[in-house]
Order: C-alpha cells, then sequence, then structure tokens
C-alpha cells in the first residue's frame, strides 16, 4: 500500500510538470509561427519566396535575449524544420535547437530579437547534427537578401550555405550572425514528442510524425514555399 500511495503522489506531482512543458513547446511553436507570418506578410521586405523554396531547412528562433553590461551575450530557443526525401520533399518534424553566442566590447543596453536561417544545402544539415554548430566558422554564412525575388542577391549571398535575417522591434532585414552558436536541445524535443528523439531522427529520419502543435508552422511553410518548387543550390 505504502508503494502504491507513493507511486500516486509522485505521479500527481509530476503531472503538472509535464503539463507545463508542453504548453512552454506549444507556445514556442506558435511565437516560431507569428514571427514566420509576420515576415511574410510583408513581401516587399520579406524572404524572397524563390530562396525559401530552394532551402533544404529553415530554423526559427524568436525572441532571443541580449545583455550587455560591459561584454555581450545572447540566448535563445527554436525550432529547425528540414524537407524530407534529401530537400525535395514536403517539411518534416520540428527539432528543438537553441542559439547561443557572446559579442565583446564595451556595451550597455538590452534587445529582443527574432532570427531566421534558411540553410541552402544538406551541407548545412550535416553541421546542424553537430553537437555545436558555430554560425560563419562551421559553413559559410551570409546576411540574407530581402525582397520579393532574390534577383538583387550578391555573389556572396547566393554562395552562401546559411542565410540569415533578423526581426527587432518591427523591422525585419537581413543580418550577419557570426559566432552565434546552434546546439540540438534534447530537453525539448522530449518535452515536444514525449519521448527522446534524436534531431537526426527528426532532421534526417522523416519517420516520425511531428506534433499537432507543430501543423500551423508546417503548413505555413508550405504555403509560402510550395508555388516554386527547385532544386535546392
Amino acid at each position: 500500500m505504502s508503494r502504491l500511495l507513493s507511486f500516486i503522489l509522485t505521479m500527481g506531482l509530476l503531472a503538472p510538470v509535464v503539463a507545463w512543458s508542453a504548453d512552454k513547446q506549444d507556445e514556442r511553436l506558435e511565437d516560431a509561427r507569428e514571427v514566420f507570418q509576420a515576415i511574410m506578410d510583408t513581401p516587399d521586405k520579406g524572404i524572397p519566396a524563390d530562396l525559401l523554396s530552394r532551402s533544404v531547412c529553415v530554423g526559427i528562433i524568436p525572441s532571443v535575449k541580449k545583455l550587455a553590461l560591459g561584454f555581450g551575450g545572447r540566448h535563445g530557443a527554436g525550432y529547425v524544420i528540414c524537407r524530407t526525401n534529401k530537400g525535395s520533399g514536403p517539411w518534416g518534424s520540428p527539432s528543438g535547437y537553441s542559439m547561443s553566442g557572446g559579442s565583446f566590447g564595451l556595451q550597455l543596453g538590452y534587445s529582443d530579437t527574432d532570427f531566421v536561417l534558411l540553410f541552402m544545402n544538406r551541407d548545412g544539415i550535416e553541421k546542424l547534427l553537430q553537437d555545436k554548430f558555430t554560425l560563419g566558422a562551421d559553413a559559410n554564412l551570409a546576411a540574407g537578401p530581402v525582397g520579393r525575388t532574390a534577383s538583387a542577391a550578391t555573389n556572396a549571398q547566393m554562395a552562401a550555405k546559411i542565410l540569415a535575417y533578423s526581426r527587432s522591434k518591427g523591422l525585419f532585414a537581413g543580418v550577419a550572425l557570426e559566432g552565434a552558436v546552434l546546439r540540438p536541445s534534447g530537453d525539448d524535443n522530449k518535452e515536444l514528442y514525449g519521448r527522446e528523439v534524436a534531431a537526426k531522427d527528426l532532421l534526417l529520419g522523416g519517420t516520425i510524425s511531428p506534433p499537432a502543435a507543430a501543423a500551423p508552422l508546417i503548413n505555413l511553410l508550405t504555403k509560402y514555399s510550395s508555388a516554386q518548387s527547385k532544386k535546392p543550390l
């Protein structure tokens, strides 16, 4: 009887924690969807549709906090979603990722910024599977062009493996993110899927169904990239 009572009490204490974790992931997925929707609602200043259609993965990290008190540092969490079928199929299941990185020099201030990353070929996927992926060091990175098409993109932008964008205080632009570090988050994936799931199985496998909370974000990516189905660069 004592063991049964202990089990019941333990499960009763764990249930609110599990529910809170799931709610946190649901809210973050909705934040990511809202960030992407806001960007695409302004096509003249958003991500070119043809570049989005060429990308094999998209990373969305909403609300990255940066606090600079003498030395600066940033931290945030979000998701990476890759296409199935080696980059040519529909969008797959999201994998949790964290972003961190310092900026050095005498500084003072606080910022809250949304980031969107386009991974333009499969080399970027392989880098994402590392324990730590440093943007600009482990793969060629450039600030992404904005507008209805990519016709105004520079040679450096078109040659980049990763294109980076940011949105802060409603303003959206390409941004250089050299030195920022991406790490797969096993804890976020466990909260999102209810079990331990490796980033590799989500980004390359194509066999794990996305959670219901991810459907609005996946549908949004499909909406803005399905019209022009192009091969990755």
